[in-house]
């Protein structure tokens, strides 16, 4: 199906852009013309790795010693190094300014504004970092936040990187439970956290969570609170945030670290047991995001990045090394609707952005309401950057002629596995409307049938990446068999990077990902794991057994949870509002299941592992193969049958 033709940049656009900028430098250092096409200049890229991420570390200005050995290889994808022996400090490269320009501004549902300018951004991170040093922590030590998103978590996660420590963090819409499957694998041994925050009117307690979360997690022995209003002192034992600020010493002392130095921890879920914890690498983050961002999304100096996102999320660290380009951040705390359909919209005009991030669903909510965004001032505004799942090409449509004619739509996909992206826009390309522009420079992609081969005219796919690349993982925490990052990306074809995206390359040297290819939920473009939403229903006496699929609906994704119940039970309304609170309180809102159904059996396979991607499939209607496997493939005519 032809794909509408939407936007191009204009010629001065182009030549004043970033990757403009960085193709004619690569031209004239190798005697290359790209011809300002995206494509040479990509294929270049994978061809020569060691010469493009050597030139794209120079080019982006990273601050510490290259070293001169750009990649250690290995028959092994992910034993691959880069940059093995250079030094640099993560913290350092984002403290890049000591000016009192803005470095960081906040805005938080109920209207209160507040930020930072370079010099206290810095001298804030100098008197935690100190705090952390006296009370004995030591490199590769764990600390870990379960933070709204605010300027006081950004200080956090700065002054633990700045001393070598490892962050993790979890917005405070997670449960308890949620929290501890994850911070107690990594055993940190300080707590960052809130008072307490508001989304969508009604404000929530923090402080009375953490008693459950000390006993359940022992290794903290320290916990430091900051007040969600700067004015409001809440009585407590813990350290106060703001003590420390008005006691501390400043510790302006960067010490250099290997690339590899583990910077944090991010959580991917799978089917079975607890969420996996993935460790990403200092170095390896930072060349990849600002890559992503200076090069793929002309972030420069001055500019003014917002991300709406939670600090659970890894666009929450997407945006943060923005800073690392010379910009500011704006960040926003609370719900994306309320008190008013168009906050952030305005946020956006007041504070005049020039890229705003948004996850596909809240574009297609604006959709789906009819929002008209012309009163607004949006001229400042360069990108809008959608994520977290697919934006489909009505919604594109949409942003142009309800948002604004003339900026640079760029739909992106990657992710936690690799604390960036895959695919990804570029300002070389035009806009077709339901396509993502091309892929990430540097990361060689491919699309793979069931078989391993390469797909034949434009067909959908699995999504690969063929050579190793930085940003992938330095491992998974808890892995000595190194069995876990295996099986996560490397069991289906052999030491090739599989992504779980399905996948289709356009005509126009696009891409167009039709969500996850494996049975990992994504509704709203956040992913999920069953088994935490396994954990929460089974607990139920009157449960057997559970099955949770996403069905395709209204241009996302939404859970669909099945229960089978002991004694020919029947599935009341009350029973329903028990699992949905449940879920939502020991998990988050976001694994509420939309529909509830009982079931008289689960499709499961010979050996007993349940099957959930055949009833997903079924309930998308789409094509299930052979069900040999299946030890009750009668039961799949119950699922058929479904109205839903």
């Amino acid at each position: 199906m032809e794909k509408k033709f939407l936007w191009r940049a204009d010629e001065n656009r182009t030549k004043n852009s970033n990757i403009k900028k960085f193709s004619d430098k690569i031209s004239k250092k190798y005697k290359i013309d790209f011809k300002n096409s995206f494509l040479e200049l990509y294929n270049w890229s994978i061809k020569n790795p060691e010469n493009f991420w050597s030139d794209c570390w120079d080019y982006t200005q990273i601050i510490g010693s290259k070293g001169k050995e750009i990649i250690t290889k290995n028959k092994i994808f992910y034993k691959n190094q880069f940059f093995k022996d250079s030094k640099l400090n993560f913290a350092e490269n984002l403290l890049i300014k000591n000016t009192d320009d803005i470095a960081i501004h906040s805005l938080k549902e109920g209207g209160l504004k507040e930020h930072l300018t370079w010099k206290q951004l810095r001298e804030n991170v100098f008197k935690i970092s100190s705090f952390l040093k006296k009370i004995g922590l030591r490199k590769n030590d764990r600390v870990a936040g379960y933070v709204p998103n605010t300027i006081e978590t950004v200080i956090s996660f700065l002054a633990a990187a700045k001393n070598g420590y490892i962050w993790s963090s979890c917005s405070p819409d997670f449960g308890v439970h949620g929290l501890v499957d994850r911070f107690k694998q990594i055993e940190p041994k300080v707590l960052f956290t809130c008072d307490y925050y508001y989304y969508n009117g009604k404000k929530i307690d923090i402080l009375n969570r953490i008693p459950e979360i000390l006993k359940a997690i022992p290794t903290i022995k320290k916990v430091i609170v900051f007040n969600y209003v700067d004015t409001e002192i809440a009585s407590h034992d813990y350290v106060k945030f703001k003590e420390i600020l008005d006691t501390s010493d400043k510790d302006d002392k960067f010490e250099k670290f290997d690339f590899n130095q583990p910077i944090y921890v991010l959580y991917s879920s799978g089917t079975t047991g607890v969420p996996k914890c993935i460790v990403h690498g200092a170095g390896n983050a930072l060349i990849e995001q600002k890559k992503e961002l200076s090069i793929h999304c002309d972030v420069k100096d001055g500019d003014r990045v917002f991300y709406f996102t939670t600090t659970g999320w890894m666009m929450w660290n997407w945006q943060v090394a923005a800073l690392s380009c010379g910009a500011s951040i704006y960040l926003y705390d609370g719900s994306p609707f309320y008190p008013t359909l168009d906050i952030l919209i305005k946020y956006c005009s007041e504070q005049k952005f020039t890229l705003f991030g948004v996850g596909a669903k809240y574009i297609d909510h604006l959709k789906n309401e009819n929002y008209d965004g012309s009163e607004y001032d949006l001229s400042n505004l360069k990108i809008i950057t959608s994520t977290g799942s697919p934006l489909v090409a009505e919604s594109f449509e949409y942003v142009y002629k309800n948002i604004k004619k003339d900026v640079h739509l760029s739909s992106i996909s990657g992710g936690t596995d690799v604390v960036g992206c895959l695919v990804i826009g570029n300002i070389f390309q035009p806009i077709y409307a339901g396509e993502i522009q091309g892929p990430s420079l540097g990361i060689e992609i491919d699309i793979f049938d069931q078989q391993g081969n390469t797909v034949c005219n434009n067909e959908k796919g699995e999504l690969v990446v063929k050579r190793p690349f930085p940003s992938m993982p330095t491992m998974f925490w808890n892995d000595p068999d190194e069995s876990k990052i295996r099986s996560a990306y490397f069991e289906k074809y052999n030491n090739i990077w599989h992504h779980a995206d399905y996948i289709q390359r356009t005509k126009n040297n696009g891409y167009i990902i039709y969500g996850r290819s494996d049975s990992t939920l994504n509704p709203g473009g956040v992913r999920i794991g069953t088994s935490e939403i396994y954990r929460q229903v089974e607990s139920f006496d009157e449960v057997i057994e559970a099955l949770v699929v996403g069905q395709n609906f209204n241009d996302d994704i939404r859970i669909i949870l099945f229960v089978k119940l002991k004694n020919n039970l029947k599935l009341s309304d009350k029973l329903i509002l028990d699992i949905k609170s449940k879920i939502k309180k020991n998990c988050s809102p976001r694994h509420v299941p939309s529909i509830i159904k009982d079931c008289p059996d689960i499709p499961r396979t010979k050996s007993g592992k349940i099957v959930e991607i055949i009833v997903r499939k079924i309930l998308n209607k789409e094509n299930i193969g052979n069900v040999e496997a299946l030890a009750n493939p009668d039961i799949l005519k119950f699922y058929k049958n479904l109205k839903i």
